[in-house]
């Protein structure tokens, strides 16, 4: 009898993990297009007052998940100033660059050494990346979400054709 209740709790037990756990897709995106972003509250790096992605509502944002020691983030990074944050900061748009794992003092330096002007985010425990992509993923990755909080666009990596692509999402959505 002991054994049989034991045995329920446990199948219920993983019935219910099932239906909580992300299955991520071959990029490592636990999110897909059409769904509404999950919310944060996060402190700037700069020390600036903290943000909630919510409180973005009628803005199109981007959130840029990144490392300082990602080589194909810094690769992009440039790209992301000059063709994103540059041409569109001053229209109804919101940029984050979501920093994974790294205290503040390092996302300042990274910040200042790539010469970026847009806000970086800290994600000491990458609690950030975990709501949008599995822990285990690489950390290259943009998600564009619309003036209502959906998800619109993913990327991974840097690849120019998809870049441009989500140049021209953004675009539309301005």
């Amino acid at each position: 009898m002991k054994l049989r209740w034991i045995t329920a709790f446990v199948l219920i037990l993983f019935s219910v993990a099932g239906v909580v756990a992300q299955k991520a897709d071959k990029r490592g995106f636990v999110v897909k297009v059409g769904d509404m972003a999950p919310d944060f509250t996060v402190n700037y790096a700069d020390g600036r007052k903290s943000v909630k992605l919510s409180d973005l509502r009628g803005k199109v944002v981007m959130l840029q998940f990144t490392a300082s020691w990602c080589s194909v983030c810094r690769k992009e990074m440039p790209h992301i100033e000059k063709e994103i944050w540059k041409v569109f900061k001053d229209k109804d748009f919101a940029l984050l660059g979501v920093d994974r794992g790294e205290k503040q003092e390092v996302v300042n330096k990274f910040a200042k050494k790539m010469k970026v002007t847009y806000p970086l985010i800290l994600d000491e425990e990458s609690e950030i990346f975990q709501l949008y992509a599995d822990k285990r993923s690489g950390v290259t990755r943009n998600v564009i979400i619309d003036k209502n909080g959906k998800i619109v666009f993913l990327t991974r990596l840097f690849e120019r054709n998809e870049f441009d692509a989500m140049i021209d999402k953004i675009k539309e959505l301005l």
